[in-house]
């Protein structure tokens, strides 16, 4: 179908509603450019509100790096646990934080404007809302000590997207990222990203657990599954289920000696090698990937997908659990925090749950599906079938 021309040039409707929707952009652009439209929506009754909303988003992004210094503050000097006590005087918070009155003063006034701490008195402080949340989720502190490594690779963020910094923090820590043979690291470089992953597991895996009823299945196979966090809470749920997991084999170690101590010995396996390229064990009729693909490229990614297909038995289930780009409500998270995270330690980008079912057909699975989680910000879940062939 042809429309009138736009700005003298024949067009089909949507290049048409596409030309008008630009210009239509560009006025609103001139607009919030200009000093005087802006004194004057400040002014006027009916768009000041918006106009200090969004005055107010623009400085969070400048000062964001300083609302985080005052959480890792918080976090370092364990403030949140001190409160957690009981309300506290600034005094009292002096002593024990070893700290000037005037500089306790200054981070309590911080964390008070942030929610992190409030007020109970005119110098009595507690626990705020968002300060709670940490005290009961260790893995939160355990990523706002992990963050200095990401904010020293992005010191100088136009190096960093020309790919100008000799090697980033995170690369060095993410040690499987930039190995050629993963396989063959030794067990102190896989350490603490371990424990970094297994602290904030427990929160993925509640989410997973509760989206996708795994009790209907007979064994799982967990591909990247750490020191096996994520089958010990799985193992929980499902008693009588057969755990497997795959990992590097320092890491496979760690899982094995945790699943002893969980008393899973008996149920469990933990295999070693690099997913990368080795063949995956077979014989699970569910397989999970909890944050491993959006670790990787797309052609590893596909490779990956396909050794889970060739693994799975006829008509079995993939877990695929991450964040996703483009979540409702979250985009910053999957698409600013996720992509340059990953961009960080060299490899990998956050995706759209639409690539990733791309991804997934061409590795030969079918029935893809959303599942609902109860936090998508946190991790998102999309359930696949294995074809009977490919």
């Amino acid at each position: 179908m042809r429309v009138p021309a736009v700005l003298g040039h024949p067009a089909t409707l949507a290049e048409s509603v596409s030309a008008w929707r630009d210009r239509g952009l560009a006025l609103r652009d001139r607009l919030l450019a200009s000093p005087r439209f802006r004194r004057w929506a400040a002014a006027f009754p009916l768009t000041r509100p918006i106009a200090r909303r969004r005055a107010g988003a623009l400085f969070d992004l400048c000062a964001g790096f300083v609302y985080a210094q005052v959480l890792l503050a918080c976090v370092r000097l364990r403030l949140f646990d001190i409160l957690a006590e009981g309300p506290q005087t600034t005094g009292a918070l002096a002593a024990r934080l070893s700290l000037s009155p005037d500089a306790t003063a200054r981070l309590l006034a911080a964390a008070v404007s942030l929610r992190l701490v409030g007020r109970r008195g005119p110098d009595r402080f507690g626990l705020g809302p968002l300060g709670a949340a940490v005290v009961g989720d260790p893995a939160i502190a355990a990523m706002v000590e992990h963050h200095p490594m990401l904010y020293a690779d992005l010191r100088d963020p136009v190096a960093f997207l020309r790919g100008e910094l000799p090697e980033t923090e995170l690369a060095r820590y993410w040690a499987y990222a930039g190995a050629e043979r993963p396989a063959s690291l030794p067990a102190d470089r896989v350490t603490a990203y371990t424990a970094l992953m297994s602290a904030s597991q427990s929160l993925v895996a509640e989410e997973v657990l509760s989206a996708y009823p795994i009790g209907r299945h007979r064994c799982l196979l967990d591909v990247g599954g750490g020191d096996g966090a994520f089958l010990r809470a799985a193992a929980a749920r499902a008693p009588h289920l057969r755990l497997v997991l795959f990992d590097l084999p320092p890491v496979a170690e760690l899982a094995a000696s945790r699943f002893a101590a969980a008393g899973l010995a008996d149920r469990t396996t933990a295999i070693g090698g690099d997913f990368r390229s080795d063949p995956l064990p077979e014989g699970a009729d569910l397989v999970s990937l909890v944050r491993v693909i959006h670790d990787h490229d797309d052609a590893t990614a596909l490779r990956i997908l396909r050794a889970v297909r060739r693994a799975l038995l006829p008509g079995g289930t993939l877990l695929l659990a991450e964040p996703m780009a483009g979540t409702p409500g979250a985009e910053p998270v999957g698409d600013a925090y996720f992509g340059f995270y990953l961009l960080a330690m060299g490899r990998g980008r956050p995706r759209t749950p639409d690539e990733l079912r791309r991804l997934l057909a061409s590795a030969g699975f079918t029935q893809v599906r959303l599942a609902s989680t109860r936090t998508p910000l946190l991790t998102r879940l999309m359930v696949a079938r294995s074809a009977a062939s490919l």
